[in-house]
């Protein structure tokens, strides 16, 4: 075998290495997002604790992982990605133990809060670790792969939480993230090449200046339905968040080695397609909230049985999201992650139009079956665009900031969809129920058919690969050089 052959084969090798590593990484970090929310009643009986101790098992993480998920990425640019992502998945694997044998529920919720800082590092890597290791050619598949993990591990939650807690114990959920982190250590160690960002030191100010906005925001929008939007803490969170965010900006503009550089935001690319990951999260998140609260207290099924009957949409990416992948290899981005958010928007808006106290599960599997294509059709090419729009030196950050993004639009989509389906309706009756949901999913459909409009300012054109230039050979992309 010639040395090309070789070296050839040893490169598809460490691909399919990288992919297997970052997808299941990206898997135990997406799904403890709404893992825990089916196994609230079960940790109360068993340690107690109200309903606000409640929502901090579930917030503490949220909070942890989105303030920190850039800061992550700009630790691992600066002392090499495989070894930050080594020490995200320890932290994540050890805390992930500690929260299964929490004796109690302040314990519980500091261990979900270190879990949070583990996912944060962990997370934005995978993406960049797997860029580093896949043939630009390739990239469309690989990502669909990963894409396809991650969407079902983030819909998913409630299914795996609520089984594991109905069949065997709420300690489960937990325990699930162990052997998979052991697992995958001595795996990253030897299988994942080690890549480092631009060399340029730690920017304290913005990352002190973007964690303590980001903190602010997601504290915020967590605590808001809960605690009142009007309750001083929750709007001095949000006023204050919101200040740091600005000052964040105004900061990057003019510093010499920022964090995040706001040139990146002057790519269409790079910033339509953060913009339509923020939204996608919006009404994804907040409907898949509500949706899976009304198939148990509405229709009465078993958290195991909502899970299944949620699967044509939950389900929908593993069998989509590859194919979404190589068509964005082939016809370019923007097309196929437009299409997908518009396919999303159309099942919610349909789902809105169908549900009823008694409405049979073949009335709503329609919309269910479109917003599964939609979901599947939008996470690969997405992920496409965000990697290819920046120089590969830029690529850590660049994830960091469309995960944080992402998550902040999570957070955002089940506060305001919360906030509507409460002063439309509530809990009373099945009903008063469907009385909140119906503005909620229009609302959800609205806001995703937004992020396909902002998907559509994605200039057109197929992606040139960045990640392989050498930093000297990177220019600043333009709008010609980004995928679409």
């Amino acid at each position: 075998m010639s040395q090309q052959a070789v070296q050839h084969e040893t490169s598809r090798g460490g691909a399919v290495w990288a992919l297997v590593i970052t997808s299941v990484a990206g898997f135990m970090a997406a799904l403890d997002n709404l893992v825990v929310t089916t196994a609230l009643p079960s940790i109360r009986e068993d340690l107690g604790g109200g309903l606000h101790d409640l929502e901090w098992t579930v917030s503490a993480y949220t909070l942890t992982f989105a303030v920190l998920l850039m800061f992550g990425a700009a630790l691992g640019d600066r002392f090499g990605r495989r070894r930050l992502f080594l020490v995200g998945l320890t932290v994540f694997t050890g805390a992930s133990a500690a929260a299964a044998l929490a004796p109690g529920i302040d314990s519980l919720i500091a261990a979900r809060a270190v879990q949070g800082v583990g996912a944060a590092i962990m997370m934005p890597l995978t993406l960049t670790l797997l860029t580093a290791a896949v043939p630009a050619a390739k990239r469309g598949l690989a990502y669909g792969i990963w894409g396809a993990v991650n969407g079902l591990a983030v819909a998913s939650g409630p299914l795996i939480g609520g089984s594991l807690t109905e069949h065997i114990s709420w300690q489960w959920i937990f325990w699930l993230n162990v052997p998979l982190g052991v697992a995958l250590l001595p795996l990253a160690r030897l299988r994942l090449a080690e890549s480092y960002g631009t060399g340029a030191p730690l920017d304290i100010p913005g990352t002190l200046l973007a964690s303590g906005g980001l903190f602010g925001i997601v504290y915020g929008l967590v605590r808001g339905p809960a605690d009142g939007w009007t309750d001083n803490l929750v709007l001095t969170s949000l006023f204050a968040g919101a200040a740091l965010l600005v000052g964040f900006v105004i900061y990057s503009t003019r510093a010499k080695n920022p964090m995040l550089p706001m040139r990146l935001f002057r790519s269409r690319a790079f910033a339509g397609i953060n913009a339509a990951s923020l939204l996608m999260f919006l009404g994804m998140f907040g409907s898949i909230f509500l949706l899976s609260q009304y198939m148990q207290g509405v229709l009465g099924y078993s958290p195991t049985e909502a899970g299944l009957r949620m699967l044509p949409w939950t389900g929908m990416p593993m069998l989509v999201a590859p194919v979404a992948g190589i068509l964005s290899d082939r016809i370019g981005g923007r097309p196929v992650v437009a299409a997908g958010l518009f396919f999303q928007a159309a099942g919610l808006a349909y789902l809105a139009s169908v549900i009823t106290v008694d409405a049979s599960y073949s009335v709503q599997l329609p919309g269910l079956i479109i917003s599964g294509i939609g979901m599947g059709l939008f996470f690969a090419p997405a992920s496409n665009l965000v990697m290819s729009s920046v120089r590969g030196s830029e690529q850590g950050i660049a994830s960091g900031a469309n995960n944080a993004l992402r998550e902040v639009g999570g957070a955002l989509g089940i506060a305001i969809m919360g906030s509507i389906f409460s002063a439309q309706g509530g809990y009373e009756t099945g009903q008063t129920f469907v009385d909140g949901l119906q503005p909620a999913l229009v609302t959800g459909a609205a806001v995703v058919a937004l992020a396909g409009v902002a998907a559509l300012v994605i200039p057109s054109r197929r992606s040139v690969s960045l990640a392989v230039r050498t930093p000297s050979q990177e220019p600043a992309p333009t709008l010609e050089s980004v995928s679409g």
